[in-house]
C-alpha cells in the first residue's frame, strides 16, 4: 500500500494535467473559431481548479488506481474534466470547425505525452540520481494517460471528440443522422466498458500509439 501511495503521489499531476488541458484546448480553439463562450466562462486557462469535476477528475482516477493496484496490474487510468461550454452556432463554419475544436483535445493529450516522453528520456539520462526514478514514473503514468484519453476520445461514437469530428466530415444529411446518435453514445460506451469490448478496441490501439511515440523519442 505505501508504494500504492508512493506512485499515486507523483502520478497526480500528470493525470489531473491531461483531463482539464484536453478541455481548455476545446475552449481555445473554440475561440479561435470564432466562438467565445468557453474564454467568457474563464475555461480557457490551466489552472485545474476551474476545470476540476469532483467526480470525474478526483473520484473516479482515484478508485480506478487503488482498485487496479490491489488487483496486482496497472489498470488503464480514466476521469474527465467538467466539459467546457462550446456554442457551435457561433463558429464562423460551425460544420467545418467543429472539426478543429473537436480535435483540439486529443491533439493536447498528444502534445502532453511528448513532453512526457521527453521528460522520460531526461530520466534514463541520469541514471542513480535521486530524481530519476519519481520522474520515471511521473514520466510514465503522463504519458499512459495522454495517449489513454487521446484514444479514447479519437473512437467514432457522439459525444466523444471522435464523434464530433465524424459528425463535421460526413456530408450534412448524413451528419445529421449520425448526430442524432449523441444523446444515447453514454450508454453505448458503458456497454461497451461493461463487454470489455472497449478494453478490445483500446488496448491494440493504445499500444500502438505508445509504441510509435517510443520509436519517435527514443
Amino acid at each position: 500500500m505505501d508504494e500504492s501511495i508512493a506512485r499515486l503521489a507523483v502520478i497526480v499531476l500528470p493525470v489531473v494535467l491531461a483531463i482539464t488541458l484536453h478541455e481548455a484546448a476545446h475552449g481555445y480553439a473554440a475561440l479561435m473559431k470564432g466562438d467565445p463562450t468557453a474564454s467568457l466562462a474563464g475555461r480557457i486557462s490551466a489552472n485545474p481548479v476551474r476545470h476540476i469535476d469532483p467526480v470525474g477528475t478526483i473520484l473516479v482516477p482515484l478508485v480506478m488506481y487503488f482498485v487496479s493496484s490491489m488487483a496486482g496490474h496497472d489498470g488503464l487510468l480514466f476521469g474527465w474534466a467538467k466539459p467546457v461550454p462550446v456554442d457551435f452556432s457561433r463558429l464562423r463554419r460551425p460544420k467545418q470547425d467543429m472539426f478543429w475544436v473537436a480535435a483540439a483535445g486529443p491533439a493536447a493529450n498528444l502534445v502532453m505525452a511528448t513532453a512526457w516522453g521527453l521528460a522520460m528520456k531526461l530520466a534514463l539520462s541520469m541514471p542513480g540520481h535521486y530524481f530519476a526514478e519519481p520522474l520515471m514514473w511521473m514520466a510514465r503514468a503522463g504519458m499512459t494517460i495522454n495517449l489513454s484519453l487521446m484514444v479514447l476520445n479519437l473512437l467514432p461514437i457522439p459525444p466523444l471528440d471522435g464523434g464530433r469530428i465524424v459528425v463535421s466530415l460526413l456530408p450534412r444529411p448524413l451528419s445529421m443522422t449520425f448526430a442524432r446518435i449523441e444523446p444515447y453514445g453514454v450508454f453505448i460506451l458503458i456497454g461497451l466498458l461493461v463487454t470489455h469490448v472497449l478494453d478490445t478496441l483500446l488496448s491494440p490501439l493504445l499500444a500502438l500509439a505508445d509504441a510509435l511515440l517510443m520509436t519517435l523519442l527514443f
